[in-house]
């Protein structure tokens, strides 16, 4: 069987980690073709790259293509990683789906619902799955940990989760909107698929900003999620934390509850129990999540399918987050504007 020849689009920070996980840590793939606006970085990924030993078992030479949408329709890339700013997405992966290439894109899917339910909609006329994002989280071995212990029922029902979500440092140019649509659209991610359900009214607040934003940042944040089956999740997002990248979530249920993001697996507390070095970005805390999820996206493309988040997940997510840019602006509740998904997938 021939290796998954993969083109990606964007050689950021992500993508030029997904760049590497792709030629050393990924089997049955290989690298490809690269493509960026800044065309003296991706020349130097693919220099570098090309001369990589690699997983895959067939190694070659990587090549820069200027043009994003050149590199997605071009015949000798079978699938494409996106990891390009999110509103170069919609166009990106509207040519995806045209050329039937399999796609993993990095969050958001785009940048409103509007255009996100859109490529749902164009997908689901294919009638193919081909469009997975890129929510690492589930994919992490604690949370995947924490989903099967609530799944089993052995905590009873799931009733609150809590979550905080801390960076280091963000740049002057992180603006409020942002915390919520890049770094909090994590945790909404995480709380519709911990808790099984949609979220259906969202409320965000600010106190006062820490004295490390610009003015007119509101950071940190906190925001509560009303779900559509009777739970509630909350979650502080610090993206100026300058302490580390920290990362916890609990989850409380009828009969106890259970803790990851402590640095030793899952810490529950049940029955009168309990058991169970802060890293400085995320790319160290969810490393292995994105070499597994990277590598079973692979395998799934493979398959024909895909092994993870869905469009109609990335969709969700921007509308929960749109609805939380609005509460941000008044400190209200709002309330999820959602497609009815039996309507638009049949």
């Amino acid at each position: 069987m021939t290796d998954l020849r993969i083109g990606i689009v964007g050689v950021g920070a992500m993508g030029a980690d997904h760049a590497e996980r792709i030629v050393r840590r990924t089997s049955g793939a290989r690298l490809v073709a690269v493509s960026d606006p800044d065309t003296a970085r991706a020349e130097e990924l693919a220099s570098r790259l090309s001369a990589a030993p690699g997983a895959g078992t067939s190694p070659s030479a990587v090549r820069v293509v200027a043009d994003p949408l050149a590199l997605i329709g071009a015949r000798d890339v079978d699938a494409v990683i996106l990891a390009s700013p999110g509103f170069a997405h919609a166009e990106q992966l509207f040519a995806c789906l045209e050329h039937g290439k399999p796609v993993l894109c990095e969050k958001p899917l785009t940048m409103d619902a509007a255009s996100s339910l859109q490529v749902v909609e164009a997908e689901h006329k294919l009638g193919r799955q081909l469009i997975q994002v890129g929510f690492m989280r589930r994919f992490d071995p604690e949370y995947d940990a924490l989903k099967q212990l609530l799944d089993s029922g052995e905590l009873g029902r799931p009733l609150l989760l809590h979550n905080v979500h801390r960076n280091k440092a963000n740049g002057p140019g992180f603006r409020s909107e942002m915390i919520v649509r890049d770094s909090m659209v994590h945790e909404v991610d995480v709380a519709r698929w911990l808790l099984d359900s949609e979220i259906s009214k969202i409320t965000v607040h600010a106190p006062k900003p820490t004295s490390s934003v610009p003015e007119g940042v509101l950071d940190p944040q906190f925001a509560v999620f009303e779900m559509a089956n009777g739970a509630m999740a909350d979650v502080e997002v610090f993206v100026n934390f300058q302490v580390g990248y920290e990362v916890r979530c609990e989850a409380v249920a009828e009969r106890g509850s259970a803790t990851i993001g402590l640095g030793s697996g899952v810490v529950t507390r049940a029955a009168g129990h309990w058991g169970g070095a802060m890293p400085e970005d995320f790319r160290i805390r969810f490393d292995l999540a994105y070499d597994i999820e990277v590598q079973r996206w692979v395998e799934a493309v493979g398959r024909g399918e895909i092994d993870g988040p869905s469009a109609w997940d990335g969709y969700a997510a921007a509308a929960v987050c749109e609805a939380g840019v609005a509460s941000l602006s008044t400190g209200q509740p709002v309330t999820v504007d959602l497609a009815d998904r039996q309507a638009v997938l049949g």
